[in-house]
């Protein structure tokens, strides 16, 4: 048998304290970036296909990237007591879980109050309420859980707020203008990929549709 250390896929793997509540909690709230990615963004692609929400998480995907280079280049240590977790054999600084659930709810923020496609939904700062003490208490867990030190998820958080913040600015004010050329690209054909930014409430726009051409198909059969 070979004697080749064995190393964990870490994806949904978080560690606490046995009979500790709160850490059991806290680690289900660590792996709310893994359900965001592949529940949230997946299911949207696959029955949204709306340019911004791609964009989102493109968005995402390349903070983690600059997330990994800078861990790389800095090779800060994680706190003593992620050894005892045995699942220290990455860097630390910035914490990635902080910097995407920052990231996120920054992006959530300004796309909420920027009114694409809730321009008709009131009191938009209770729609907001939600992401941020979600990245608040991601930032938590991973201090209380024992896989980062407080400088490291702070370092992540304000990463992931300036990159959040640019990201979104890069979107509205450079790429959004060729959504138009993407939805009739051969790719945006094929699957279907539309930007409904300019409309006031996607919800109803859809209900209304969905509404009329059912009529529509009723008056047709009769």
């Amino acid at each position: 048998m070979s004697d080749t250390p064995l190393k964990a896929v870490t994806l949904t793997l978080v560690r606490y304290k046995k009979g500790d509540q709160l850490g059991h909690f806290l680690a289900w709230v660590s792996l709310i970036p893994v359900f965001i990615s592949l529940g949230g963004f997946l299911t949207h692609f696959l029955f949204r296909r709306e340019l911004h929400g791609m964009f989102f998480a493109f968005g995402l995907l390349i903070s983690q990237v600059i997330n990994g280079i800078i861990k790389t280049f800095v090779q800060q240590a994680r706190p003593e007591t992620c050894v005892l977790l045995d699942m220290c054999d990455s860097h630390g600084w910035p914490s990635s879980h902080s910097q995407y659930m920052f990231f996120f709810a920054v992006y959530f923020t300004l796309l909420t109050h920027e009114g694409i496609g809730l321009l008709e939904i009131k009191n938009k700062w209770a729609v907001t309420f939600l992401p941020w003490s979600v990245a608040l208490l991601t930032m938590f867990s991973r201090v209380y859980l024992g896989y980062h030190t407080v400088s490291q998820v702070f370092a992540g958080a304000v990463l992931g707020i300036l990159l959040g913040a640019g990201w979104f600015w890069v979107v509205t004010n450079v790429i959004q203008e060729y959504f138009p050329v993407m939805e009739e690209s051969m790719f945006g054909r094929m699957f279907y990929v539309k930007d409904t930014s300019h409309i006031k409430n996607v919800l109803k726009f859809e209900y209304d549709n969905a509404r009329a051409a059912r009529k529509n198909m009723a008056a047709k059969a009769d």
